[in-house]
């Protein structure tokens, strides 16, 4: 398979900011309006803090506000839901997102729950889960809706075409599988209990890839000609690059795949850097539709 072949998820994304900025320079210039992203981190995960200091170095690039809120691991939930309260009557404020995982003290759900579904960027409030399945103007998922841009870019429509997501969380498997469905694909949902799930992977033409098991999806899994969506973020042990060095993976096993798929994207750089995109994304949209502002396709 040819490099030609391979979805670079890093320049799409590039392309997509680009884009974000542009429209963010003419919601400032003909609207006086600037988007604003707060951004909050409970307790001091080193994987979150590098995503949470990447979100807001992306969002001030874009020429939006970036508000960042870093609490303390034992903060109660009270306090928190107090924070998202404040947030939620805030008008620089347009998209909220609350970096998951939360520690154990405090409910996820209701944390979720607590902010205002149209300043929901991440797309995880069931109010924006259910306008998502029922066709309604939505927040979609982040990471989800990279993969759906992503594919329309490879294929164009993808109306009738047979796709087969692996996973079923609520993050990025079911979302996943409302899209495209809403792109009228013939949609199956495969997981750890899927019987035959080899020959189940075999028949898609579009193969999505989110269970988090390191290199679990085989070339002889894959369809020839697929298109391949590794959504995977695995780190294993690399010892080829020396004592206790690693290396990132997805959940595909891109050296056999590689030669199968007619298109697939890598881990790193396929679907990693779409999704602070369509975060950035999702914060102009909310701030559009918040003030009534006709909305341009992007």
């Amino acid at each position: 398979m040819s490099e030609s072949n391979i979805i670079d998820g890093k320049a799409f994304a590039a392309r997509l900011r680009e884009r974000v900025g542009n429209e963010v320079k003419t919601l400032k210039a003909d609207h006086g309006l600037t988007p604003g992203l707060a951004v909050v981190l409970v307790g001091e995960d080193p994987a979150s803090q590098v995503y949470v200091r990447s979100k807001g170095k992306q969002t001030v690039e874009t020429g939006m506000e970036s508000f960042e809120h870093k609490l303390d691991a034992s903060t109660a939930e009270a306090d928190l839901l107090g924070l998202i309260d404040t947030l939620n009557t805030d008008d620089r404020v347009h998209g909220i997102l609350v970096q998951l995982p939360l520690p154990d003290h405090i409910d996820e759900s209701k944390v979720l729950a607590a902010i205002n579904p149209d300043k929901d960027v991440d797309g995880f409030h069931v109010i924006n889960v259910g306008r998502l399945w029922t066709g309604a103007d939505a927040m979609v998922p982040c990471t989800p809706y990279g993969c759906i841009l992503m594919l329309k870019d490879a294929l164009g429509d993808l109306s009738g075409k047979r796709a087969l997501v692996l996973g079923r969380s609520n993050i990025v498997g079911k979302p996943m599988a409302a899209l495209l469905l809403a792109e009228s694909c013939t949609v199956t949902i495969a997981h750890s209990r899927t019987k035959d799930l080899e020959t189940r992977c075999r028949e898609a033409d579009i193969l999505v890839a989110a269970v988090g098991r390191p290199e679990m999806v085989k070339g002889d899994w894959i369809k020839p000609g697929a298109t391949v969506i590794d959504v995977g973020i695995n780190r294993i042990d690399a010892p080829e690059k020396g004592e206790g060095k690693t290396r990132l993976v997805g959940d595909v096993d891109f050296a056999e795949a590689r030669t199968v798929a007619g298109a697939i994207t890598p881990v790193p750089g396929g679907v990693g850097p779409m999704t602070i995109a369509c975060l950035l994304r999702n914060t102009l949209v909310a701030a559009r539709r918040q003030k009534g502002i006709q909305a341009t396709d992007i």
